[in-house]
Protein backbone atom coordinates (compact mmCIF):
# COMPACT_ATOMS: atom_id res chain seq x y z
CA UNK A 1 0.00 0.00 0.00
CA UNK A 2 1.34 3.48 -0.90
CA UNK A 3 1.98 6.15 1.73
CA UNK A 4 -0.88 8.20 0.28
CA UNK A 5 -3.38 5.32 0.61
CA UNK A 6 -2.23 4.57 4.16
CA UNK A 7 -2.63 8.23 5.07
CA UNK A 8 -6.16 8.35 3.60
CA UNK A 9 -7.10 5.13 5.38
CA UNK A 10 -5.80 6.39 8.72
CA UNK A 11 -7.60 9.66 8.17
CA UNK A 12 -10.84 7.75 7.54
CA UNK A 13 -10.57 5.80 10.80
CA UNK A 14 -9.71 8.98 12.70
CA UNK A 15 -12.77 10.79 11.31
CA UNK A 16 -15.05 7.81 12.09
CA UNK A 17 -13.63 7.63 15.62
CA UNK A 18 -14.19 11.34 16.12
CA UNK A 19 -17.82 10.98 15.01
CA UNK A 20 -18.47 8.16 17.50
CA UNK A 21 -16.78 10.18 20.26
CA UNK A 22 -18.90 13.26 19.50
CA UNK A 23 -22.09 11.08 19.45
CA UNK A 24 -21.32 9.58 22.86
CA UNK A 25 -20.49 13.05 24.21
CA UNK A 26 -23.84 14.42 22.96
CA UNK A 27 -25.76 11.46 24.43
CA UNK A 28 -24.02 11.93 27.78
CA UNK A 29 -25.34 15.49 27.93
CA UNK A 30 -28.97 14.16 27.76
CA UNK A 31 -29.61 11.84 30.73
CA UNK A 32 -33.31 11.52 29.78
CA UNK A 33 -32.14 9.46 26.81
CA UNK A 34 -29.04 7.95 28.31
CA UNK A 35 -30.64 6.29 31.37
CA UNK A 36 -33.29 4.29 29.42
CA UNK A 37 -30.65 3.20 26.93
CA UNK A 38 -28.36 1.93 29.66
CA UNK A 39 -31.29 0.27 31.47
CA UNK A 40 -32.42 -1.51 28.29
CA UNK A 41 -28.91 -2.70 27.52
CA UNK A 42 -28.50 -3.98 31.07
CA UNK A 43 -31.81 -5.86 30.99
CA UNK A 44 -30.90 -7.37 27.64
CA UNK A 45 -27.60 -8.56 29.06
CA UNK A 46 -29.25 -9.96 32.21
CA UNK A 47 -31.83 -11.78 30.11
CA UNK A 48 -29.11 -13.41 28.03
CA UNK A 49 -27.26 -14.45 31.16
CA UNK A 50 -30.51 -15.74 32.69
CA UNK A 51 -31.25 -17.83 29.62
CA UNK A 52 -27.77 -19.31 29.74
CA UNK A 53 -28.16 -20.15 33.42
CA UNK A 54 -31.68 -21.52 32.93
CA UNK A 55 -30.75 -23.85 30.09
CA UNK A 56 -27.16 -24.57 31.01
CA UNK A 57 -26.37 -24.30 27.33
CA UNK A 58 -28.92 -27.04 26.58
CA UNK A 59 -31.51 -26.83 23.77
CA UNK A 60 -34.42 -24.60 24.73
CA UNK A 61 -38.14 -25.38 24.75
CA UNK A 62 -40.72 -22.91 23.51
CA UNK A 63 -42.67 -21.58 26.47
CA UNK A 64 -46.20 -21.37 25.12
CA UNK A 65 -49.69 -22.41 26.11
CA UNK A 66 -50.85 -22.77 22.52
CA UNK A 67 -50.78 -25.88 20.36
CA UNK A 68 -50.75 -26.29 16.61
CA UNK A 69 -53.84 -28.22 15.49
CA UNK A 70 -54.22 -29.65 11.98
CA UNK A 71 -57.91 -29.67 11.04
CA UNK A 72 -59.08 -31.68 8.01
CA UNK A 73 -62.61 -30.88 6.85
CA UNK A 74 -64.55 -30.25 3.65
CA UNK A 75 -61.61 -31.22 1.41
CA UNK A 76 -59.29 -28.75 3.12
CA UNK A 77 -56.54 -29.01 5.69
CA UNK A 78 -55.46 -26.11 7.87
CA UNK A 79 -52.82 -25.84 10.60
CA UNK A 80 -53.82 -23.32 13.26
CA UNK A 81 -52.44 -22.25 16.65
CA UNK A 82 -55.02 -22.45 19.42
CA UNK A 83 -55.56 -22.35 23.16
CA UNK A 84 -58.42 -24.86 22.83
CA UNK A 85 -58.33 -27.68 25.35
CA UNK A 86 -60.50 -30.25 23.54
CA UNK A 87 -61.46 -31.28 20.02
CA UNK A 88 -64.96 -29.91 20.54
CA UNK A 89 -63.53 -26.58 21.65
CA UNK A 90 -61.40 -26.39 18.48
CA UNK A 91 -64.40 -26.88 16.20
CA UNK A 92 -66.34 -24.26 18.13
CA UNK A 93 -63.55 -21.68 18.06
CA UNK A 94 -63.03 -22.04 14.31
CA UNK A 95 -66.75 -22.16 13.50
CA UNK A 96 -66.73 -25.59 11.88
CA UNK A 97 -70.35 -26.82 12.02
CA UNK A 98 -71.42 -30.44 12.34
CA UNK A 99 -74.45 -31.85 10.59
CA UNK A 100 -76.57 -34.96 10.98
CA UNK A 101 -74.47 -38.09 10.55
CA UNK A 102 -71.07 -36.31 10.54
CA UNK A 103 -68.25 -38.05 12.39
CA UNK A 104 -65.35 -36.38 14.23
CA UNK A 105 -62.14 -38.24 15.06
CA UNK A 106 -60.90 -38.30 17.73
CA UNK A 107 -64.10 -37.68 19.71
CA UNK A 108 -65.16 -34.23 20.89
CA UNK A 109 -63.97 -34.73 24.48
CA UNK A 110 -60.40 -35.69 23.55
CA UNK A 111 -57.89 -33.34 25.20
CA UNK A 112 -55.29 -31.53 23.11
CA UNK A 113 -51.91 -31.74 24.82
CA UNK A 114 -49.47 -32.11 21.92
CA UNK A 115 -48.46 -30.01 18.94
CA UNK A 116 -49.48 -30.91 15.37
CA UNK A 117 -52.60 -32.54 16.80
CA UNK A 118 -54.88 -33.89 14.07
CA UNK A 119 -58.66 -33.42 14.00
CA UNK A 120 -60.62 -35.03 11.16
CA UNK A 121 -64.21 -34.14 10.27
CA UNK A 122 -65.93 -36.69 8.01
CA UNK A 123 -69.07 -35.42 6.30
CA UNK A 124 -72.10 -37.68 6.12
CA UNK A 125 -73.25 -39.19 2.85
CA UNK A 126 -76.74 -40.51 1.98
CA UNK A 127 -77.36 -44.17 2.78
CA UNK A 128 -80.38 -46.45 2.57
CA UNK A 129 -80.87 -49.11 5.24
CA UNK A 130 -82.84 -52.10 3.98
CA UNK A 131 -84.45 -54.05 6.82
CA UNK A 132 -86.69 -56.65 5.22
CA UNK A 133 -89.54 -54.78 3.55
CA UNK A 134 -88.69 -51.54 5.36
CA UNK A 135 -86.30 -48.93 3.97
CA UNK A 136 -84.83 -46.14 6.05
CA UNK A 137 -83.03 -43.19 4.44
CA UNK A 138 -80.29 -41.56 6.52
CA UNK A 139 -77.05 -39.63 6.35
CA UNK A 140 -73.94 -41.16 7.87
CA UNK A 141 -70.16 -40.98 7.82
CA UNK A 142 -69.74 -44.07 10.03
CA UNK A 143 -67.11 -46.56 8.89
CA UNK A 144 -68.86 -49.93 9.37
CA UNK A 145 -72.38 -51.15 8.48
CA UNK A 146 -73.17 -51.83 12.14
CA UNK A 147 -72.11 -48.30 13.08
CA UNK A 148 -74.18 -46.81 10.23
CA UNK A 149 -77.30 -48.61 11.45
CA UNK A 150 -76.64 -47.65 15.06
CA UNK A 151 -76.17 -44.01 14.07
CA UNK A 152 -79.55 -44.18 12.29
CA UNK A 153 -81.19 -45.36 15.52
CA UNK A 154 -82.09 -48.86 14.29
CA UNK A 155 -81.61 -51.69 16.80
CA UNK A 156 -79.73 -54.74 15.61
CA UNK A 157 -78.57 -57.82 17.47
CA UNK A 158 -75.15 -59.49 17.45
CA UNK A 159 -76.43 -62.41 15.36
CA UNK A 160 -77.98 -60.15 12.69
CA UNK A 161 -75.90 -59.99 9.53
CA UNK A 162 -75.24 -56.55 8.01
CA UNK A 163 -73.87 -56.06 4.52
CA UNK A 164 -72.81 -52.81 2.84
CA UNK A 165 -73.53 -52.77 -0.91
CA UNK A 166 -73.44 -50.03 -3.54
CA UNK A 167 -76.53 -48.78 -5.34
CA UNK A 168 -76.29 -49.91 -8.95
CA UNK A 169 -79.69 -48.85 -10.24
CA UNK A 170 -81.51 -45.97 -8.55
CA UNK A 171 -84.85 -46.67 -10.27
CA UNK A 172 -84.91 -50.36 -9.35
CA UNK A 173 -83.39 -50.15 -5.86
CA UNK A 174 -85.07 -46.89 -4.90
CA UNK A 175 -82.05 -45.43 -3.15
CA UNK A 176 -79.08 -43.15 -3.69
CA UNK A 177 -75.62 -43.53 -2.25
CA UNK A 178 -74.75 -46.73 -0.48
CA UNK A 179 -77.03 -49.33 1.05
CA UNK A 180 -76.83 -51.41 4.22
CA UNK A 181 -78.85 -54.61 4.06
CA UNK A 182 -79.89 -56.23 7.35
CA UNK A 183 -80.45 -59.98 7.41
CA UNK A 184 -82.27 -60.65 10.67
CA UNK A 185 -81.64 -63.71 12.81
CA UNK A 186 -84.77 -65.50 14.01
CA UNK A 187 -85.45 -65.25 17.78
CA UNK A 188 -86.36 -68.52 19.53
CA UNK A 189 -86.97 -69.38 23.18
CA UNK A 190 -84.80 -72.25 24.35
CA UNK A 191 -85.23 -74.01 27.68
CA UNK A 192 -81.77 -75.44 28.28
CA UNK A 193 -81.93 -78.01 31.08
CA UNK A 194 -84.44 -75.87 32.93
CA UNK A 195 -82.85 -72.47 32.20
CA UNK A 196 -84.84 -70.29 29.78
CA UNK A 197 -82.85 -68.20 27.32
CA UNK A 198 -83.52 -66.31 24.07
CA UNK A 199 -81.32 -67.24 21.13
CA UNK A 200 -81.22 -65.78 17.64
CA UNK A 201 -80.36 -68.01 14.73
CA UNK A 202 -80.02 -68.22 10.96
CA UNK A 203 -80.54 -71.99 11.09
CA UNK A 204 -83.53 -73.43 9.28
CA UNK A 205 -84.31 -76.32 11.63
CA UNK A 206 -84.09 -77.17 15.32
CA UNK A 207 -81.25 -79.58 14.54
CA UNK A 208 -79.48 -76.84 12.60
CA UNK A 209 -79.75 -74.56 15.64
CA UNK A 210 -78.20 -77.22 17.88
CA UNK A 211 -75.33 -77.65 15.40
CA UNK A 212 -74.88 -73.88 14.99
CA UNK A 213 -74.49 -73.49 18.76
CA UNK A 214 -72.31 -76.55 19.21
CA UNK A 215 -74.96 -78.11 21.42
CA UNK A 216 -74.22 -81.84 21.66
CA UNK A 217 -76.84 -84.13 23.13
CA UNK A 218 -75.73 -86.60 25.76
CA UNK A 219 -77.21 -89.87 26.92
CA UNK A 220 -80.70 -89.26 28.28
CA UNK A 221 -81.10 -85.86 26.62
CA UNK A 222 -84.41 -85.09 24.99
CA UNK A 223 -85.14 -82.37 22.43
CA UNK A 224 -88.61 -81.03 21.79
CA UNK A 225 -89.77 -80.42 19.12
CA UNK A 226 -87.93 -82.86 16.85
CA UNK A 227 -84.65 -81.88 15.21
CA UNK A 228 -86.28 -81.78 11.78
CA UNK A 229 -88.81 -79.12 12.84
CA UNK A 230 -88.53 -75.84 10.95
CA UNK A 231 -87.49 -72.83 12.99
CA UNK A 232 -90.06 -70.08 13.38
CA UNK A 233 -89.96 -66.78 15.25
CA UNK A 234 -90.42 -67.05 19.03
CA UNK A 235 -90.93 -70.83 18.97
CA UNK A 236 -90.27 -72.87 22.15
CA UNK A 237 -87.45 -75.43 22.13
CA UNK A 238 -86.69 -77.71 25.09
CA UNK A 239 -83.45 -79.53 25.78
CA UNK A 240 -84.01 -81.69 28.84
CA UNK A 241 -82.42 -84.52 30.76
CA UNK A 242 -84.67 -86.53 33.03
CA UNK A 243 -83.76 -88.30 36.22
CA UNK A 244 -80.57 -86.32 36.90
CA UNK A 245 -79.82 -83.09 38.70
CA UNK A 246 -78.70 -80.40 36.29
CA UNK A 247 -77.38 -76.88 36.99
CA UNK A 248 -76.83 -74.23 34.33
CA UNK A 249 -74.80 -71.06 34.94
CA UNK A 250 -74.42 -67.99 32.75
CA UNK A 251 -71.03 -66.39 32.11
CA UNK A 252 -69.87 -63.40 30.09
CA UNK A 253 -67.98 -63.64 26.83
CA UNK A 254 -65.72 -60.55 26.67
CA UNK A 255 -65.98 -58.60 23.44
CA UNK A 256 -62.97 -58.93 21.14
CA UNK A 257 -61.09 -55.80 20.06
CA UNK A 258 -59.72 -55.08 16.61
CA UNK A 259 -57.04 -52.36 16.32
CA UNK A 260 -56.69 -50.47 13.05
CA UNK A 261 -53.57 -48.33 12.60
CA UNK A 262 -54.44 -44.97 11.06
CA UNK A 263 -51.91 -42.42 9.82
CA UNK A 264 -54.57 -39.68 9.68
CA UNK A 265 -54.75 -39.62 13.49
CA UNK A 266 -52.12 -38.27 15.89
CA UNK A 267 -49.98 -40.85 17.64
CA UNK A 268 -51.55 -41.82 20.95
CA UNK A 269 -55.11 -40.84 20.01
CA UNK A 270 -57.89 -43.33 19.27
CA UNK A 271 -61.31 -43.35 17.65
CA UNK A 272 -64.00 -46.00 18.06
CA UNK A 273 -65.11 -47.04 14.57
CA UNK A 274 -67.53 -49.69 15.83
CA UNK A 275 -68.85 -50.12 19.35
CA UNK A 276 -68.60 -53.64 20.66
CA UNK A 277 -70.57 -55.59 23.24
CA UNK A 278 -70.05 -58.64 25.43
CA UNK A 279 -71.68 -61.95 24.64
CA UNK A 280 -73.02 -64.67 26.90
CA UNK A 281 -72.70 -68.41 27.24
CA UNK A 282 -74.36 -71.03 29.42
CA UNK A 283 -72.41 -73.82 31.06
CA UNK A 284 -74.41 -76.84 32.17
CA UNK A 285 -73.20 -79.17 34.92
CA UNK A 286 -74.36 -82.62 35.95
CA UNK A 287 -74.58 -82.71 39.76
CA UNK A 288 -73.65 -85.89 41.62
CA UNK A 289 -73.93 -86.21 45.39
CA UNK A 290 -72.11 -89.03 47.15
CA UNK A 291 -72.01 -89.23 50.96
CA UNK A 292 -73.07 -85.61 51.21
CA UNK A 293 -70.27 -84.43 48.89
CA UNK A 294 -71.35 -82.65 45.71
CA UNK A 295 -69.32 -82.95 42.52
CA UNK A 296 -69.93 -81.22 39.22
CA UNK A 297 -69.27 -82.45 35.72
CA UNK A 298 -69.56 -80.08 32.78
CA UNK A 299 -71.77 -81.58 30.11
CA UNK A 300 -72.58 -78.63 27.91
CA UNK A 301 -71.33 -75.18 26.94
CA UNK A 302 -73.52 -73.11 24.67
CA UNK A 303 -73.05 -69.57 23.35
CA UNK A 304 -76.43 -67.90 23.72
CA UNK A 305 -75.38 -64.44 22.48
CA UNK A 306 -72.40 -63.70 20.30
CA UNK A 307 -70.05 -60.87 21.32
CA UNK A 308 -69.63 -57.93 18.92
CA UNK A 309 -66.11 -56.88 18.00
CA UNK A 310 -65.11 -53.34 18.95
CA UNK A 311 -63.09 -51.69 16.18
CA UNK A 312 -60.66 -49.01 17.34
CA UNK A 313 -58.56 -46.79 15.07
CA UNK A 314 -55.21 -45.96 16.66
CA UNK A 315 -53.26 -42.94 15.49
CA UNK A 316 -49.74 -43.36 14.15
CA UNK A 317 -48.98 -39.89 12.71
CA UNK A 318 -45.84 -38.51 14.40
CA UNK A 319 -44.91 -34.85 13.86
CA UNK A 320 -42.91 -33.58 16.84
CA UNK A 321 -41.66 -29.94 16.89
CA UNK A 322 -37.94 -29.43 16.38
CA UNK A 323 -37.31 -27.90 19.83
CA UNK A 324 -38.60 -31.03 21.58
CA UNK A 325 -36.63 -33.28 19.25
CA UNK A 326 -33.48 -31.32 20.05
CA UNK A 327 -34.00 -31.75 23.80
CA UNK A 328 -34.64 -35.48 23.42
CA UNK A 329 -31.56 -35.90 21.25
CA UNK A 330 -29.42 -34.02 23.78
CA UNK A 331 -30.74 -36.34 26.50
CA UNK A 332 -29.54 -39.36 24.53
CA UNK A 333 -33.00 -40.67 23.66
CA UNK A 334 -33.27 -42.83 20.55
CA UNK A 335 -35.31 -41.30 17.73
CA UNK A 336 -37.42 -44.46 17.72
CA UNK A 337 -38.64 -43.50 21.19
CA UNK A 338 -39.48 -39.87 20.42
CA UNK A 339 -43.20 -40.54 19.95
CA UNK A 340 -43.46 -42.41 23.27
CA UNK A 341 -41.55 -39.72 25.16
CA UNK A 342 -43.55 -36.91 23.59
CA UNK A 343 -46.83 -38.59 24.55
CA UNK A 344 -45.86 -39.22 28.19
CA UNK A 345 -44.22 -35.82 28.78
CA UNK A 346 -47.04 -33.94 27.03
CA UNK A 347 -49.58 -35.56 29.33
CA UNK A 348 -47.46 -35.27 32.49
CA UNK A 349 -46.29 -31.65 32.24
CA UNK A 350 -47.06 -30.22 28.81
CA UNK A 351 -43.29 -30.04 28.26
CA UNK A 352 -42.86 -27.51 31.07
CA UNK A 353 -39.61 -28.12 33.02
CA UNK A 354 -40.69 -25.80 35.87
CA UNK A 355 -44.18 -27.15 36.43
CA UNK A 356 -45.32 -28.32 39.84
CA UNK A 357 -48.00 -30.97 40.06
CA UNK A 358 -51.41 -29.32 40.00
CA UNK A 359 -50.33 -26.20 38.10
CA UNK A 360 -52.43 -25.75 34.98
CA UNK A 361 -52.74 -23.34 32.11
CA UNK A 362 -49.24 -21.91 32.02
CA UNK A 363 -45.55 -22.71 32.31
CA UNK A 364 -43.70 -20.68 34.99
CA UNK A 365 -40.60 -18.96 33.57
CA UNK A 366 -38.54 -19.82 36.66
CA UNK A 367 -38.27 -22.67 39.14
CA UNK A 368 -40.35 -22.16 42.30
CA UNK A 369 -38.63 -20.92 45.44
CA UNK A 370 -39.30 -24.25 47.13
CA UNK A 371 -40.37 -27.60 45.66
CA UNK A 372 -42.50 -29.67 48.07
CA UNK A 373 -41.36 -33.27 48.28
CA UNK A 374 -44.93 -34.56 48.01
CA UNK A 375 -45.59 -32.94 44.61
CA UNK A 376 -44.42 -34.03 41.19
CA UNK A 377 -42.08 -31.65 39.37
CA UNK A 378 -40.57 -31.13 35.95
CA UNK A 379 -41.10 -32.74 32.56
CA UNK A 380 -41.74 -36.21 33.96
CA UNK A 381 -43.30 -35.00 37.24
CA UNK A 382 -40.66 -36.71 39.39
CA UNK A 383 -41.83 -37.13 42.99
CA UNK A 384 -39.94 -35.78 44.80
CA UNK A 385 -38.30 -33.58 42.20
CA UNK A 386 -34.98 -33.77 44.04
CA UNK A 387 -34.50 -37.36 42.87
CA UNK A 388 -33.41 -35.84 39.54
CA UNK A 389 -30.39 -34.21 41.23
CA UNK A 390 -28.29 -37.32 40.63
CA UNK A 391 -28.44 -36.50 36.92
CA UNK A 392 -27.29 -32.89 37.27
CA UNK A 393 -27.20 -29.93 39.65
CA UNK A 394 -29.37 -28.01 37.17
CA UNK A 395 -32.28 -30.45 37.55
CA UNK A 396 -34.71 -27.69 38.57
CA UNK A 397 -34.60 -25.97 35.18
CA UNK A 398 -32.72 -28.03 32.58
CA UNK A 399 -35.07 -30.13 30.42
CA UNK A 400 -32.19 -32.31 29.22
CA UNK A 401 -31.25 -33.27 32.78
CA UNK A 402 -34.87 -33.98 33.56
CA UNK A 403 -35.27 -36.22 30.49
CA UNK A 404 -32.17 -38.18 31.43
CA UNK A 405 -33.80 -38.94 34.78
CA UNK A 406 -37.09 -39.79 33.04
CA UNK A 407 -35.33 -42.23 30.72
CA UNK A 408 -33.68 -43.95 33.65
CA UNK A 409 -37.06 -44.17 35.40
CA UNK A 410 -38.81 -45.55 32.30
CA UNK A 411 -36.16 -48.23 31.78
CA UNK A 412 -35.97 -49.31 35.41
CA UNK A 413 -39.70 -49.46 36.05
CA UNK A 414 -41.12 -50.52 32.67
CA UNK A 415 -38.15 -51.79 30.67
CA UNK A 416 -38.55 -49.32 27.81
CA UNK A 417 -40.17 -46.07 26.79
CA UNK A 418 -42.64 -48.05 24.69
CA UNK A 419 -43.75 -50.01 27.75
CA UNK A 420 -44.01 -46.78 29.76
CA UNK A 421 -46.24 -45.35 27.01
CA UNK A 422 -48.45 -48.46 27.04
CA UNK A 423 -48.82 -48.18 30.81
CA UNK A 424 -49.73 -44.49 30.59
CA UNK A 425 -52.30 -45.20 27.86
CA UNK A 426 -53.98 -47.85 30.00
CA UNK A 427 -53.78 -46.24 33.46
CA UNK A 428 -53.18 -42.50 32.78
CA UNK A 429 -50.13 -42.38 35.03
CA UNK A 430 -46.64 -43.72 35.20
Amino acid sequence: MSKLKRFRSNTHYTVAGDKRFRLIKRVSRHPAFTIPLITFSSLLLLTAVGVAIFTGGAPRLRNTNTHIVIISHDHTEQAVPTLAKTVGDVLKRFNIPLHEGDVVEPDMNTEIVTDNFRVNVYRAAPVTIVDGEQKTFAYSAARTPRSVVKQAGIEVYPEDNLTEVPTDNFLVEGSIGGRVVISRATPVHVNLYGTPVVMRTHAGTVGGLLTERGLKLGQGDVVQPAATTLVSANMQIFVLRKGQKIVTEATTLPMPTQIVEDSSLTFGTTAVRQQGSDGQKLITYLIDVQNGVETRKEIQEVVTQQPVTEIIARGKAVQIPSDKQAVMAAAGISSGDYAYVDYVVSHESGWCPTKLQGQAGYCPPYAPGSIPSYLGYGLGQATPGSKMSSFGADWETNPVTQLRWATSYALQRYGSWAAAYNHWSAYHNW
